[in-house]
């Protein structure tokens, strides 16, 4: 059944919700919704409290560590966390306390996925796919066709996502988290065709990010993928500063979809 599911995006050691196509290694062209005054900690806390699970994590560059180190330390073992994930540090990240390790650019050497790396972050992770998420956040080219961006969503890979390509990955993770990176931060609207697209292609839990504004998203994510895809809202949260839905009412709708 869809759930809301939120998020901790970090930026520069602090709680950020940016817009995603401007996320360049230029600070300058960085546009952003919302800088809080919380810690990561207080976010991580708030969804303990409200029984939130699989809430991710992202670190957007570098600096943010310890701002991720302590929302795992808030609610050991339910947060996912991404943001530079390698099969050097994938376990380090499982023992800090995080349920699962979210993976993107990494499979992308040069933009070409690579297999190879992918086995390696799995047996960085001994072999169990039940702690691994793919991150397949994409932008779109042309007509209902999406390709997977990597680097803060700046560099076009090879892969595009569709049947094919989410089948030859399920096999190694456990749940797709999807960013629609032309939406992300925007609050005007889902890609209805590719969330639709993405109840028809995943047979394991996948998660939409992008342009979610209120209940009526929520709804219309339930209704499109028959209740197969979950939505993070970020941007238009009133605890991130948005004026679209309150928190608590995004906790009520996911209470309601349990009766």
């Amino acid at each position: 059944m869809t759930r809301f599911r939120p998020c901790i995006d970090l930026h520069a050691g602090q709680v950020k919700q940016i817009v995603g196509g401007t996320l360049d290694s230029s600070t300058a062209e960085l546009k952003t919704n919302y800088v809080s005054q919380h810690s990561a900690g207080h976010f991580a806390s708030l969804y303990r409290d409200n029984g939130l699970e699989g809430a991710h994590v992202i670190m957007l560059g570098p600096g943010n560590e310890d701002a991720a180190k302590e929302a795992l330390a808030a609610w050991p073992g339910h947060l996912q966390v991404g943001g530079g994930i390698n099969d050097q540090n994938a376990a380090a990240w499982m023992e800090r306390g995080a349920s699962k390790v979210i993976i993107t650019s990494f499979l992308f050497p040069g933009g070409k996925f690579s297999q190879e790396r992918l086995d390696a972050v799995l047996a960085a992770l001994g072999g169990q796919k039940d702690h691994l998420v793919i991150d397949l956040s994409c932008r779109r080219r042309g007509d209902d066709k999406w390709f997977v961006a990597m680097n803060k969503w700046q560099t076009m890979t090879d892969m595009e996502v569709n049947q094919e390509s989410i089948k030859s990955l399920e096999p190694y993770c456990s749940e797709f988290l999807i960013h629609a990176a032309d939406n992300e931060g925007l609050q005007k609207g889902i890609d209805e065709k590719l969330v639709e697209s993405l109840a028809e292609w995943c047979s394991i839990p996948v998660t939409y990010a992008g342009g979610g504004r209120n209940l009526d998203d929520l709804e219309l994510v339930k209704r499109l993928s028959r209740g197969k895809v979950d939505l993070t809202i970020g941007s238009a949260l009133d605890c991130f500063g948005g004026t679209g839905v309150k928190f608590d009412a995004c906790v009520a709708w996911n209470a309601k979809q349990g009766e």
